[in-house]
């Protein structure tokens, strides 16, 4: 009687379990998360949730290999996800991955995958248990902070203004310039404009005109900035700067007389300029090749020497080296 007691109490435990693994299985299948398990050995799927279907439209049984995982995957992501995983899942290591997933219908879909690793009694490798995650979402909000972050900090490097950069960009980039022409041996030019009779302009048409002839004359000093680390600031007032790396001095003095005259042909009207009865701009330009003794800030004085020169001397002219 035992022995059928004991029959009948294992028969009746097997509903149970198997009921158990009923509920579970539709607990899995019913979150967002899609649960998966693969064999180490054979690289297989053993199982994966039928929400695949839902989010990425690959029907569940088409899902047979490690290879249908990687093939459907963004190409710029493969590599570094597949050689990650395989890496840590060796070492036995749990790990999270993130990739764009290929959809049946050709969009891409952000994905990350939460596995952990099970190891047999002698410690091997197993089988790779997880969850695949939907992170579109997410992934979108990411983006959007960062081209904000990207934006600010834009904005953090630009006079507004005008829309060139401002001082503490030309701080920044001046600083680097430097430190690079004294290391490569190349020269470095700098220009310095001032618009001529300022004030009396302001006075006489206005602020708001004044912020717009400021920006009408960095769009055309802009144009002296063509290269990729040429700079144009407005460096203060109705003061621009612009740095040329790797420029020597008949390059920069080149580049300053396109500017004064581009600004000349443009024909803004000063009627109460002492320079002449249009806009125009007194320029300041030097070149150096700096030396371990050469000292930057002494540097764009004797720059500021030679603009101040140029309006002593009358204004509307560029005074070199």
């Amino acid at each position: 009687m035992k022995l059928n007691h004991g029959t009948i109490a294992v028969m009746g435990n097997a509903p149970k379990m198997e009921t158990d693994s009923a509920v579970y299985k539709t607990l899995l299948e019913s979150t967002k998360a899609i649960p998966w398990r693969i064999d180490w050995a054979a690289m297989s799927f053993t199982y994966i949730g039928p929400q695949i279907e839902g989010l990425l439209g690959w029907h569940q049984d088409s899902w047979k290999g490690v290879n249908d995982w990687a093939e459907r995957m963004h190409p710029d992501d493969r590599a570094r996800a597949v050689n990650f995983c395989v890496a840590q899942s060796q070492a036995g290591i749990d790990h999270e991955v993130d990739y764009r997933a290929l959809t049946k219908d050709g969009a891409y879909v952000w994905i990350r995958d939460v596995v952990h690793v099970v190891r047999n009694g002698e410690g091997q490798v197993e089988s790779l248990v997880g969850f695949m995650f939907n992170i579109s979402e997410r992934k979108k909000t990411e983006e959007q902070l960062l081209a904000l972050q990207r934006e600010l900090h834009e904005l953090s490097f630009k006079d507004g203004p005008t829309g060139a950069a401002n001082r503490r960009m030309f701080d920044t980039t001046y600083e680097a310039e430097w430190t690079s022409a004294r290391r490569t041996r190349h020269p470095l030019s700098v220009i310095l404009f001032d618009l001529d009779c300022f004030k009396q302009y302001n006075d006489t048409y206005g602020h708001i005109k004044g912020d717009e002839c400021l920006k009408r004359i960095a769009r055309l000093l802009g144009s002296a900035a063509t290269r990729p680390r040429d700079l144009l600031a407005r460096y203060g007032g109705e003061e621009f700067v612009v740095v040329l790396p790797e420029t020597n001095e008949s390059g920069a003095l080149h580049v300053a007389e396109r500017c004064r005259d581009a600004i000349l042909t443009e024909q803004l009207a000063h009627a109460t300029s002492t320079a002449a009865n249009v806009v125009t701009v007194s320029i300041g330009v030097a070149t150096i090749v700096p030396g371990a003794d050469d000292d930057a800030t002494k540097f764009v004085e004797l720059v500021d020497q030679r603009l101040y020169q140029a309006k002593k001397a009358g204004r509307n002219r560029i005074v070199g080296g």
